[in-house]
């Protein structure tokens, strides 16, 4: 495996962390232990027996929680501090062959893509939960499911494709994440007013 598919698969491994930490956790596994792939540095780890029964089982109650109406947000929240450190983690993992330097390097870059992924996700999340059907939920949690498929398999296929996309994405949610986050904060604004509203006026007969 040469340096830039391994630089890759740290990429994509961070990247799918901020949105489906298990999934990516999960099928790379998987794909360790069935031979279907060779993982760089010390990732042979994520095919061991613990990790994915651990994982899997993780995997199948996000699957669940990401499709329920606003339980998905407090989800999202709670997984802050677990996503950000697991991506950091594992692009960490991935570059063990080229010393402490190059890990040090792939788990800040690698803890930053985490960071913007999962705020772009929890904020996405947050915003369509305005709406009270919950369809759109659904169509959104299910295009993430597929999206993190597509980048674990484009980036073991096709890495400079992966990086180049990526760089996109990055650019594109610099761009999002302020005016998304505005939106998020009028609403849950509007929301305490309201709340506030309700709680003032006199109670009627």
């Amino acid at each position: 495996m040469d340096i830039w598919t391994e630089i890759a698969v740290a990429a994509v491994l961070a990247w799918a962390s901020g949105i489906r930490l298990y999934a990516a956790v999960f099928v790379f596994g998987l794909l360790q232990r069935f031979g279907y792939v060779s993982l760089p540095g010390d990732l042979a780890l994520l095919s061991h027996d613990w990790v994915l029964y651990a994982s899997g089982g993780m995997l199948v109650g996000e699957f669940l929680a990401d499709k329920i109406p606003a339980f998905d947000s407090g989800w999202d929240a709670l997984h802050t501090f677990i996503r950000i450190p697991g991506g950091a983690a594992l692009a960490y993992a991935a570059l063990a062959d080229y010393g402490p330097e190059a890990q040090l390097a792939a788990a800040l870059i690698g803890g930053s893509i985490t960071t913007g992924t999962h705020l772009g996700k929890s904020g996405l999340r947050a915003a369509i939960n305005h709406s009270p059907e919950p369809f759109s939920n659904w169509t959104a949690s299910f295009t993430e499911d597929g999206l993190v498929i597509a980048g674990l398999w484009l980036a073991w296929q096709h890495p400079w494709v992966f990086l180049a996309l990526l760089l996109l994405f990055l650019l594109m949610l610099a761009w999002l994440l302020p005016k998304l986050w505005r939106f998020v904060r009028a609403m849950f604004r509007r929301i305490r007013q309201i709340a506030s509203g309700r709680a003032g006026s006199p109670a009627t007969d």
